[in-house]
């Protein structure tokens, strides 16, 4: 695995690519697919429910994918269980993360999902969500309905501890978002500019309590920055539109905060860049050459190729006119690198195992009522 991990002999179009982490279109490594990883040469890629028919068919294009690319990719998916539960035609839907009643449940979840991802393949998973949901911030619509745990930062911080241990002692590496929080947001990124609009002390004493707790506590391999603006907090900035500019393209939430006085040196991820609380405001390509800027390692494209390549063209458009900086660009392919040596390679497929797990969560299901 070692030679396909070292980046260091990368040309500048290729070190661009392994900033990117996409998303395909269907369920086979097919011609157009091939041209995709071709012109980008992504560092990750992120499968959904459309990429998924049964589970040979996921194993097998997995490894295609790994064996095709000359750099060993991250290998991911959003697998929380619940609402998002992209493994639910191949596998007895797993519970939510608001169905755990204790730390030891948590553990059983990221278990479960840790040892069934890496039969499929997968080297990482977008979770645990460490959001919080309190009782009051449960009035709002904001598409984290059954997303978090617990119902206190204390909770949050203990629970997602626990899955994000068990899900990484089976091989998967785990990523914990949304950073800073989008528990009192109330709109979906996915729509709109969430503006969270909570005073300053608010998102240090509950939203950041998480963060602080397992960046110091628990390893850490990544965080994704979330789409959402916090207008009270003296971090907020405006972008050159006029209007308010997201964490996940903001230098004072990504560098100041996160890496700054927060100390990780992990792998920052964007959200997925075609929500529409950026497709709105920035457009695909000049959100990518932000968010590079503000210190994101990898920026998230989930779906359209056309996307995927404007905002791979423009990251080395600006790279080539040193609007972001061969220093910062390395910065990026160091931290990457650096996770990249941590994958697994994937267990022996086994689908009677598959089948074991599956009778394993529909108990598990049982015991919590779901």
């Amino acid at each position: 695995m070692g030679e396909k991990t070292d980046l260091s002999g990368l040309s500048l179009a290729e070190k661009v690519g392994q900033l990117f982490f996409i998303g395909i279109s269907g369920t086979e490594l097919d011609d157009a697919t091939k041209s995709l990883l071709d012109d980008v040469l992504p560092g990750g890629i992120c499968l959904f429910a459309r990429n998924i028919r049964d589970a040979r068919q996921t194993r097998e294009l997995l490894d295609r994918i790994r064996e095709y690319l000359s750099v060993l990719p991250f290998l991911s998916i959003d697998q929380e269980g619940g609402l998002v539960d992209r493994l639910r035609r191949i596998m007895t839907p797993m519970p939510a993360a608001s169905k755990m009643r204790t730390a030891t449940d948590a553990g059983e979840l990221g278990s479960s999902i840790g040892e069934t991802l890496r039969i499929l393949g997968f080297n990482m998973d977008f979770a645990p969500v460490v959001d919080v949901v309190d009782d009051e911030r449960m009035q709002h619509q904001n598409g984290l309905l059954s997303r978090t745990f617990g119902r206190s930062k204390n909770d949050v911080a203990l629970f997602a501890g626990a899955f994000l241990d068990q899900l990484q002692s089976h091989g998967i590496l785990g990523c914990l978002k949304h950073f800073p929080g989008l528990g009192a947001s109330q709109v979906d990124s996915h729509e709109e500019l969430p503006v969270v609009d909570i005073a300053e002390n608010e998102m240090t004493g509950i939203d950041l309590s998480p963060y602080r707790h397992l960046l110091s506590e628990a390893n850490v391999p990544a965080v994704m920055v979330a789409h959402a603006a916090f207008p009270k907090s003296k971090l907020q900035e405006t972008g050159q539109n006029g209007k308010l500019l997201p964490a996940s393209l903001s230098h004072n939430f990504v560098t100041n905060l996160l890496r700054g006085e927060l100390g990780f040196n992990g792998l920052v991820i964007t959200d997925d860049l075609e929500m529409g609380a950026i497709i709105k405001n920035y457009g695909v390509g000049e959100a990518c050459k932000m968010a590079v800027i503000a210190g994101a390692d990898m920026l998230a494209i989930c779906a359209d190729p056309a996307a995927i390549r404007e905002g791979y063209q423009a990251v080395v458009g600006a790279v080539r006119s040193g609007k972001i900086s061969a220093d910062r660009l390395d910065e990026s392919l160091a931290r990457i690198a650096v996770a990249k040596a941590l994958l697994s390679d994937p267990s022996p497929f086994d689908a009677a195992r598959l089948g074991r797990l599956s009778d394993e969560i529909a108990a598990f299901n049982g015991e919590l009522g779901v």
